[in-house]
């Protein structure tokens, strides 16, 4: 079955982070602590196959440890705790997604790939392994399937699902894995009612 691979990242940041786009000098570098990634059929009823959560153990710049804020644990619910005993390196983590998704291409809500990889990889001096042409940007296909562009402006990943009134489990904010699964749930209506096609997928 063709998939597509719909993912989202966290990264580190303290309270006022993003106002100030990272630059600070209280600011973490916005290297990932968590991925998640959810396997999208894009035949037949579109099911959700299969997915993917890792926790990140994230590094500065000279290789020593992050700790994480307490406004970060407040946010996404990720605890010092949880990275301690489930968190792995960043190549190992980026092995891990990119065997999950067999070769399918990677679709977040915005870029997400640029902290994932790109930042990330630079940060911690490694090699990046997905290039850049496996990502693209899940808000093409939102635009595709007919939402307002100023309603896109200012639905983030996990209240995508809640803005099309649809009916699924709880889910967290700011988990990876629960922010991937709000858009994948999205992309599987919007084909399950004919406003996307899955071809979409495919282009370039």
């Amino acid at each position: 079955m063709k998939t597509a691979i719909v993912f989202d990242c966290e990264f580190l940041c303290v309270e006022g982070s993003q106002r100030r786009y990272w630059c600070a000098a209280i600011d973490p570098d916005p290297v990932i602590a968590q991925i998640g990634a959810v396997k999208l059929g894009l035949e037949g009823a579109f099911p959700i196959l299969d997915t993917y959560r890792s926790y990140v153990r994230p590094i500065d710049r000279f290789g020593k440890s992050y700790p994480l804020d307490p406004y970060f644990t407040d946010l996404t619910g990720i605890t010092q705790e949880s990275i301690d005993a489930e968190g792995v390196d960043l190549q190992k983590a980026l092995a891990g997604v990119d065997r999950f998704s067999e070769g399918a291409r990677f679709w977040s809500w915005g870029k997400d790939e640029l902290n994932m990889v790109a930042i990330s990889c630079y940060v911690a001096g490694v090699q990046p392994s997905i290039p850049a042409c496996r990502f693209d940007n899940a808000v093409k296909l939102l635009i595709a399937a007919g939402m307002p562009i100023e309603d896109l402006a200012k639905t983030p990943s996990n209240k995508l699902a809640n803005y099309y009134q649809l009916e699924y489990p709880p889910l967290q904010g700011h988990d990876a894995l629960d922010d991937a699964l709000s858009v994948a749930y999205t992309l599987q209506h919007l084909m399950k009612t004919g406003k996307l096609q899955p071809e979409i997928f495919d282009r370039r």
